[in-house]
């Protein structure tokens, strides 16, 4: 056997035996400690990264593993419990995800080289404490300066911010990373000029959606792509509603009268607007439109799950 492994199977030994030894001592803190307030029923974590690094054997990358998957698990956890559709995507401290930075940061500690940690805190943080989202980010960029991917979110941290300034900067120093991708260059020229346009929102989001390491960051990435697409769809049908009520006097009786009108009309991305079964025009959750006949205007159905944070 070699020292090499014999160091691992220590490590992993020693870290198993803290563990064991930690459950009857959590037990007895457990019982005599305070109640915490509402919102605080997280256990804070049992070990910090500064106590294991240097003695865990060169099984660092096993911890850093674990502290992964728990943050993954962590916020969804916090979701299931309230329900997806109550949920604002982009305000996420009703939930008190108070430890996601704690165990991301962990996480990197452990393992430097962790892109899919940095790129998942990247996307979730910013609804959580926007501050700590560009420290990660920056400490991504500090220990992988050859990662250009890091840069687009950095850039993308600053331009939800409404920093644009920023936001071309950090796409600016990417497009220089060797083999970086051509549209960091032109991400870092838009930005100073249509930053806040619901185009460089589309592009944003399908870079992120394509190049996201873990199913959280694509499924927040798919719903404000389906939000932008519902933008451009509502924007159609309120307009060709306009042109019959202009026309006629009066707004339509129903909402599929506008269909004939948005069968000439071109959608980005090559879509097409969708209906359902009983001919009603639907948003790309498949949920029927609200026709609200008062103002004559097309709106989300409130049970979609398409959040309305663009408009």
């Amino acid at each position: 056997m070699s020292a090499g492994s014999k160091h691992l199977i220590i490590g992993v030994f020693v870290i198993t035996v803290l563990f064991a030894a930690s459950i009857p001592l959590t037990g007895y803190i457990g019982s005599i400690k305070p109640p915490l307030p509402k919102g605080y029923e997280d256990d804070d974590m049992s070990l910090q990264t500064s106590k294991i690094k240097g003695f865990a054997f060169g099984a660092e990358g096993l911890v850093a593993d674990w502290y992964w998957m728990n943050s993954l698990q962590y916020i969804g956890g916090k979701i299931s419990k309230v329900g997806l559709d109550q949920i604002n995507i982009d305000d996420l401290r009703g939930l008190n995800p108070r430890l996601l930075y704690p165990m991301l940061n962990n996480t990197t500690d452990l393992d430097p080289r962790f892109i899919a940690a940095y790129s998942y805190g990247a996307t979730v943080l910013p609804a959580i404490d926007v501050e700590q989202a560009i420290a990660l980010t920056e400490k991504g960029i500090a220990n992988n300066p050859d990662n250009w991917r890091l840069y687009h979110y950095l850039g993308y941290i600053y331009w939800r911010k409404k920093d644009y300034e920023r936001a071309s900067e950090a796409y600016a120093a990417g497009s220089r990373v060797p083999d970086a991708a051509p549209f960091m260059r032109e991400m870092s020229a838009a930005m100073r000029t249509r930053g806040g346009s619901r185009e460089i929102a589309r592009q944003m989001y399908l870079q992120i959606f394509e190049e996201a390491d873990d199913q959280q960051s694509k499924s927040n990435a798919e719903l404000r792509l389906m939000e932008i697409d519902s933008l451009d769809e509502r924007e159609a049908i309120n307009n060709a509603l306009s042109s019959i009520r202009e026309a006629r006097g009066t707004c339509p009786v129903r909402l599929s009268e506008v269909i004939p009108m948005l069968r000439t009309v071109s959608l980005p991305r090559g879509r097409s607007f969708s209906t359902n079964d009983k001919n009603e025009l639907v948003d790309p959750t498949g949920s029927p439109y609200r026709f609200d006949r008062e103002n004559c205007k097309a709106d989300l159905d409130f049970r979609s799950r398409i959040p309305r944070t663009l408009e």
